[in-house]
């Protein structure tokens, strides 16, 4: 029986990104230089199959710190720690290491900047999620105020309008995120932005092509975690984008087929914790059902590179 055609769009930049590449390089180190096993406060980055590889290899994924013995090595994971966090470990002469996205850091320090010269802090972000938590983190409470719609920014209570910068989570939806600012500078004319965009490189390039990819395709699957928030913002992007099917699917074995029955084209992209092995299995599993023609949709080039840190870099 023959196959339909199908247009299959590839999205690049898409997948790993240079911070999770990183967080991911720490662990295998930590295992390799103190054994197994090696305890993880949190996944180390929101992908089942990254985290059950590294499970299978000795790292054990706990919530709390309070979890994890005293005698083996903890990493924090790349969605960064409150500062109490480093601070217990340090109190129970633990050996930990921080796996934070030198991205997320950068916001981390500005937070701080800012609260050293009396502002005080709006983020936008999303309530929960492990990055937004860990940034406000970084200040006492109180003095980070958490946005995640422009409509929060109405009920917002300030100290003082004139003392105000606004830092955002890393892996928003940029269009959305502008709305939010936008509502912030109307309501406070003084508020100070970031000196560099917060969002940072990866998700703003993987959200780039998958606009480019909306137009000319009948759907779109974005190959993440559920509790991936960049990967539910490339969704939110393709539907927005003008894509009229947009799906987030961990594995192939997710996709539905019934509702793609009649396609002619598909955009398929992975976020930012999505590894490539995934994105082949998608492909994979579209060749056994159609005659695939793939075409890269290229928006940007990416070659940054974060170094682990300098204990998993020394000899024991």
């Amino acid at each position: 029986m023959q196959k339909p055609p199908l247009t299959l769009y590839l999205a690049a930049p898409r997948g790993f990104c240079a911070g999770v590449v990183r967080a991911i390089k720490i662990v295998e180190m930590a295992l390799e230089k103190w054994g197994a096993p090696v305890y993880m406060r949190h996944e180390i980055v929101h992908n089942k199959y990254v985290v059950d590889e590294l499970r299978a290899k000795g790292a054990v994924f706990v919530e709390t710190l309070a979890e994890c013995p005293d005698d083996r090595p903890v990493i924090f994971s790349a969605h960064g720690v409150a500062k109490s966090v480093p601070a217990a470990a340090q109190a129970r002469d633990m050996l930990f290491v921080d796996a934070t996205c030198p991205l997320v850091s950068k916001v981390h320090i500005e937070a701080e900047r800012h609260a050293e010269r009396g502002l005080q802090m709006v983020m936008i972000g999303h309530k929960g999620h492990p990055e937004t938590v860990g940034t406000m983190g970084q200040l006492p409470e109180g003095e980070v105020l958490l946005v995640e719609t422009p409509e929060d920014v109405a009920h917002l209570v300030v100290r003082d309008v004139e003392k105000l910068a606004y830092i955002t989570q890393t892996t928003l939806s940029v269009d959305d995120t502008a709305l939010i600012v936008e509502a912030l500078k109307t309501r406070f004319p003084a508020i100070i932005a970031p000196h560099k965009e917060d969002i940072c490189y990866a998700t703003t390039n993987r959200q780039e092509a998958v606009k480019a990819m909306a137009p000319s395709s009948d759907a779109i699957l974005v190959i993440g975690a559920p509790n991936s928030s960049n990967s539910k913002r490339l969704v939110e992007v393709a539907a927005a984008a003008g894509c009229s099917y947009a799906q987030l699917v961990q594995r192939a074995h997710d996709i539905d087929w019934r509702a793609l029955e009649g396609i002619k084209s598909v955009g398929v992209t992975a976020g930012a914790s999505a590894p490539e092995i995934l994105v082949n299995e998608v492909i994979d599993a579209f060749k056994t059902r159609y005659d695939v023609t793939v075409k890269f949709v290229e928006t940007a080039e990416e070659n940054v590179e974060f170094k682990v840190p300098r204990v998993l870099r020394e000899a024991v």
